[in-house]
């Protein structure tokens, strides 16, 4: 009899489910909490996405309208004017954000108007790093 009581409850068998269901579980909450961590990341850079694009729309419809406002005649502060022996070169600079610029310069030859720059500009200073020793070529001797 107390064979058959001592196969049922062996503390082997039920220390080996407990540690499996305990690695199952620690294992569906770290892929839970990665999950997570990734989508808010996600939505994070949807969200400057989403900014930057209204952000360069926005000054796009502003330039068409200094174009429009050059087309009808009028010259529009913050327009640069330079003419040559052809035509006539207009540019001017509209803010996208605190480090960046769309660039315009479109130029008028007799009714013609010609876009030759409509382009997203940085503004920012670069730096380069310089932190990285680079190798120059010559031996090492030690």
């Amino acid at each position: 009899m107390r064979e058959r009581e001592s196969r049922r409850f062996s503390p082997l068998v039920v220390g080996g489910s407990s540690l499996l269901i305990i690695f199952a579980v620690l294992c569906l909450t770290v892929l839970a909490m990665l999950s997570l961590s990734t989508a808010q990341n996600n939505a994070k850079m949807s969200r400057a996405s989403a900014d930057s694009v209204t952000a360069y729309y926005a000054a796009d419809t502003q330039a068409e309208e200094i174009l429009a406002r050059l087309r009808g005649g009028e010259m529009p502060d913050g327009v640069i004017a330079e003419t040559d022996g052809g035509g006539t070169r207009y540019e001017y600079t509209v803010p996208i954000s605190d480090t960046q610029v769309l660039s315009v310069s479109v130029y008028l030859e007799g009714t013609d108007w010609k876009v030759l720059r409509w382009k997203a500009v940085s503004t920012a200073d670069w730096t380069p790093d310089d932190s990285i020793e680079v190798w120059d070529g010559e031996a090492v001797m030690f």
